[in-house]
């Protein structure tokens, strides 16, 4: 999670992406949670691979150390100083790089069942998609196992969708692949990536699977982070396991039409506010109708009639535009 998240500016200005609140939890947290889950296994250690400290400071990390101590596990915290690639990111974290593991990028939420297969070095989960060529993509043999990874194919390969998530029965032997990939200096793309190592396995005979996830939901951009925030309410409503909206909201002559996350403390005065809407902790919403829109906290909505809006922390808005898009601690009246 060392990346800037530029595609979802402004919010990422000032709240890294992957802790940007997705239907009431940080995007990192629900990922890490939902891998867990999926793997139905204990968890030693988490470690992250973030950015610069004065991006990524004491709150990110202390907000790591949480998720991780939450899920009896240890937390461990690696830096990528400058942006070389996926290869160069994960061995930032060599040390931690030995026995089972699972690595993921985290501007992505998944909802899957199933069991590693235990025949597999490895696994790659992916996702049928409509346009494969768009994505990158696995190529299988007769016995489904993967032996080649292709980038954005012109011509069909599959459309087996390569989503972020990989296993490794040992990632010691992925850390021996990318350690040749630094030291050959094998770039692709400007950077050193994770697919190179990966096909060094291969060449030497490790075999891998696909594991299938049900959804994948990205959080790149301002659009795509709403409707994965459509998509989890609705999930989370179906499963019913989360308390999607606070016993603490005052809610005065105020209508909630389901699913939607509602913080702490949060204030609605004359407000009409779902479906598919996410408020985070502190707000208030007066005289105003919200639907399919994720607002953070600390923020004041008057007099507005939202709809396919991201709007920040500690904002102040009274206006009449519908699909908006506004940053940390700005104020439009």
């Amino acid at each position: 999670m060392a990346g800037r998240g530029s595609r979802l500016r402004p919010h990422s200005l000032t709240v890294p992406k992957p802790l940007i609140p997705v239907a009431g939890q940080p995007i990192v947290h629900r990922l890490v949670k939902d891998i867990v889950k999926v793997l139905d296994q204990p968890i030693d250690e988490i470690a992250f691979i973030l950015g610069d400290p004065a991006w990524f400071g004491d709150e990110v990390v202390s907000s790591l150390e949480k998720l991780a101590e939450g899920l009896n596990a240890k937390a461990t915290i690696y830096r990528q100083d400058k942006p070389l690639g996926t290869g160069h990111a994960i061995m930032c974290a060599k040390e931690s790089l030995s026995g089972p593991a699972v690595i993921a990028y985290a501007d992505t939420l998944i909802r899957a069942n199933f069991s590693l297969d235990p025949d597999a070095d490895a696994v790659i989960w992916v996702k049928q998609v409509d346009k494969p060529e768009a994505f990158g993509v696995v190529k299988l043999n007769d016995n489904n196992e993967i032996i080649e990874l292709v980038e954005k194919p012109e011509t069909f390969v599959s459309d087996l969708a390569v989503i972020g998530i990989y296993y490794f029965k040992d990632v010691a032997v992925l850390k021996e692949e990318l350690q040749h990939v630094l030291d050959n200096n094998i770039i692709n793309g400007g950077e050193y990536q994770i697919n190179d190592g990966i096909k060094g396995m291969m060449a030497k005979g490790k075999v891998f699977k696909t594991g299938t996830v049900d959804e994948w939901m990205d959080c790149g951009n301002k659009p795509v982070t709403i409707e994965t925030n459509t998509r989890m309410l609705g999930f989370l409503k179906a499963d019913g396991d989360e308390q999607l909206i606070s016993s603490t909201i005052k809610n005065n002559n105020s209508t909630i039409i389901e699913p939607c996350f509602i913080g702490e403390n949060v204030v609605l005065n004359n407000a009409t506010i779902g479906p598919n809407v996410s408020i985070g902790d502190n707000c208030t919403i007066e005289t105003s109708t919200v639907k399919n829109s994720l607002i953070q906290s600390h923020t004041t909505i008057k007099n507005a009639n939202l709809d396919d809006a991201m709007i920040g922390n500690h904002v102040s808005y009274n206006g009449n535009f519908k699909k908006v898009s506004i940053g940390d601690y700005s104020v439009l009246e």
